[in-house]
C-alpha cells in the first residue's frame, strides 16, 4: 500500500477562492437556518487524504456537509447540475463547483468507472472526498445498503475513512424537494477507519463486502438510523 501523500498546497483555500466566498456568504445564511450541531469533527485529520462516509437523506446534505468541514470537501454530483443554461444554469454551475463537487455523467455506461477514478485522483493528491455509499437519497428515512465503490476507495489509496452522520436534514426538506425550512440539523462524525490489514486485496468482492458493511455498521451507530439490507434504488423501484 503506497504510504499517505501529504496535502498539496492547493488543499489550503485561497482567501478569494470561491469557497471561501461561498463560506463567507451563504455560511451565516446557512448556518442561522440550520444551526448545525457538529460532533466529533477533531476526527477529521487535518492533512492527507481521507474519506468522508455517510448518510445521505436529503439535498441540503451536501450543502450541510462542506459548511462544517474546515478542509474542503470534493464530492461527485450529476452532470445536469452544472449543464443549465442561462443566468440560473450559470449561478448553479458557478455555486457547486465552487463547493468541491465534481460533475460526472453517473448514468452513463460507464458512470460508476468515471466515479471511482474521480475519487481515486483527488485522494491520490492528498485532498478529502466525501461519499454517499448508499448511491442515492434514502427513500424513508432509513439507512440502506452501501456499494462496495467506498471499499475499493480506501483500498486502491490507503485513506482513513471517517464515517459520518447527517441527523435531522430530512425532517427540513421532506422527500429532498423543495425549499428547505429552518430547523436545527446534527452532523456527527466517527472515528478514522482503515483497512491496511486488506493490502492488495481490493478485488476480492468478500473483502469489498466486508469493509462496506463495517463502515455502513459505523454509519448507522452513529445515524441512529434503522438498517434495511437492500440497495436504496432497489426500494425507490419497487
Amino acid at each position: 500500500m503506497p504510504s499517505a501523500p501529504t496535502t498539496p498546497a492547493h488543499d489550503t483555500e485561497d482567501p478569494l477562492s470561491r469557497l471561501s466566498l461561498i463560506k463567507a456568504v451563504l455560511g451565516p445564511i446557512l448556518r442561522l437556518m440550520f444551526r448545525p450541531r457538529v460532533e466529533g469533527a477533531e476526527n477529521i485529520p487535518g492533512t492527507g487524504p481521507v474519506i468522508l462516509a455517510g448518510n445521505h437523506l436529503t439535498f441540503i446534505d451536501s450543502m450541510i456537509l462542506p459548511l462544517v468541514c474546515a478542509r474542503p470537501v470534493h464530492f461527485i454530483g450529476k452532470d445536469e447540475y452544472v449543464t443549465g443554461t442561462g443566468v440560473k444554469g450559470r449561478l448553479m454551475a458557478w455555486f457547486f463547483t465552487g463547493s468541491g463537487m465534481i460533475p460526472v455523467d453517473r448514468d452513463g455506461a460507464n458512470g460508476g468507472v468515471a466515479a471511482l477514478m474521480t475519487g481515486r485522483r483527488v485522494l491520490e493528491e492528498g485532498r478529502m472526498f466525501g461519499i454517499y455509499p448508499e448511491g442515492t437519497r434514502s427513500p424513508d428515512g432509513r439507512l440502506y445498503r452501501g456499494r462496495t465503490g467506498i471499499a475499493r476507495l480506501t483500498l486502491m489509496t490507503g485513506a482513513p475513512v471517517v464515517p459520518f452522520a447527517m441527523i435531522g436534514t430530512d425532517k427540513l426538506q421532506p422527500g429532498g424537494a423543495g425549499l428547505p425550512r429552518p430547523g436545527r440539523v446534527t452532523v456527527r462524525f466517527g472515528e478514522p477507519m482503515e483497512f491496511s490489514r486488506y493490502d492488495g486485496m481490493d478485488r476480492d468482492r468478500y473483502v469489498l463486502r466486508a469493509v462496506t458493511d463495517s463502515v455502513m455498521t459505523e454509519v448507522m451507530e452513529l445515524s441512529g438510523q434503522e438498517y434495511v439490507d437492500m440497495y436504496a434504488t432497489k426500494a425507490k423501484a419497487a
